[in-house]
């Protein structure tokens, strides 16, 4: 069953300095009962301005909003239902604890607003402060807790209402790696045991590939694909995937006489095979740092700029024509600064020269 629906839902602002923004172009979307769903994408890309309009935080310019058989939004119709009524729980990127109650009241907050007996207050609250490793901390306050307890405060009180949708917008961001490493696994935990279907906003594409069992990626309010995180990192959609999830180079590159020539090198061409179907004279390689290979003999002959050493492995730049690389290697090969040596390109993928990334457009949208 469908939890989430988003039909074809548009949302512009007017700005003073900028004009008419649409933040979110079109989007249709259905996240299923139970799945962990993550919305990833650059600042300013849309995807906290959708996580709102779910919420009902933001009315929709266009299109309509399901939660599993239930319309929340039709801007057609003028359709709202306010957020308090759309049985959702919210985390975000603050913790927003208040300070001046301790855990079992902060988590008990939206009980009372809802005029539960004591009873059932006590008994939901023990469950909630339970499946977020909370018990025994009832009478502390936030300040006496770790960050990451802090954060297992606001996901208690958004499950303790028996919420089936949680809504998290980037709530790891103000923890440090390590803690963030262990509430993924929290919060991938707590999605399971309780059956939850998770909304959850990032821009972290490490957190974002651990939590999800599908994810999208958005770029200038568009959403340019939706799959599963092995399918989007092993196959993406677009030039703007393939850079926005893990490292990657760009190689622009002349086609002639069946061979690959990469700009600014008339000497030395790259050993790739042309695909098929490729038609142009022109292309960008687009490859991983660490599937290429260094080798002290063969491949297209360069010097070794830089090297870095980094435990597990050793990355190293030099150029391919006009373009500096990045080859991450765990060979342990004794190349040095000012080595020659070769580099073939491994899995690589063949996007359009004309196909360009809109950076400025990107950094306008960051501020609006």
């Amino acid at each position: 069953m469908d939890q989430v629906v988003l039909k074809n839902v548009t949302k512009s602002f007017v700005t003073k300095a900028f004009g008419k923004v649409t933040a979110v172009d079109d989007v249709s979307l259905n996240i299923r009962e139970g799945e962990c769903f993550s919305f990833l994408g650059p600042s300013g890309c849309g995807k906290t301005t959708t996580l709102r309009m779910i919420a009902g935080f933001e009315d929709l310019s266009g299109g309509e909003i399901w939660l599993g058989d239930r319309p929340v939004s039709i801007k057609a119709k003028n359709f709202y239902v306010p957020p308090e009524k759309r049985q959702l729980g919210m985390v975000f990127q603050a913790f927003a604890v208040w300070p001046h109650l301790n855990v079992f009241e902060n988590v008990a907050f939206p009980l009372r607003i809802q005029r539960m007996s004591n009873a059932e207050i006590s008994d939901q609250v023990k469950q909630a402060l339970k499946h977020t490793s909370l018990s025994g901390l009832e009478e502390k306050y936030p300040s006496e807790l770790s960050g990451g307890q802090q954060q297992r405060i606001a996901l208690a009180r958004a499950i303790v209402a028996s919420a089936k949708v949680l809504l998290l917008d980037e709530p790891l961001s103000n923890l440090d790696p390590k803690l963030r490493e262990i509430m993924r696994f929290e919060i991938k935990d707590l999605q399971k045991k309780l059956g939850l279907t998770i909304v959850y906003v990032t821009h972290d594409q490490a957190e974002a590939m651990a939590l999800s069992d599908r994810m999208l990626v958005m770029d200038m309010g568009v959403v340019q694909q939706v799959d599963t995180p092995t399918n989007i990192y092993n196959n993406p959609a677009n030039r703007f995937v393939f850079s926005f999830l893990g490292l990657s180079n760009f190689v622009p590159a002349a086609l002639h006489d069946g061979l690959v020539w990469p700009a600014g090198s008339a000497s030395s061409n790259l050993e790739c095979e042309i695909p098929r179907d490729w038609d142009d004279d022109r292309a960008v390689l687009a490859t991983r740092p660490n599937e290429i290979q260094l080798t002290p003999e063969g491949g297209y002959r360069t010097r070794i700029k830089n090297r870095v050493f980094l435990g597990d492995y050793v990355e190293y730049r030099m150029d391919i024509g006009d373009t500096e690389i990045r080859v991450q290697t765990h060979e342990h090969r004794d190349f040095k600064v000012g080595d020659l040596c070769g580099v073939r390109l491994g899995k690589v993928k063949w996007y359009p020269a004309e196909e360009e990334i809109s950076d400025d457009e990107r950094e306008r949208r960051k501020v609006i």
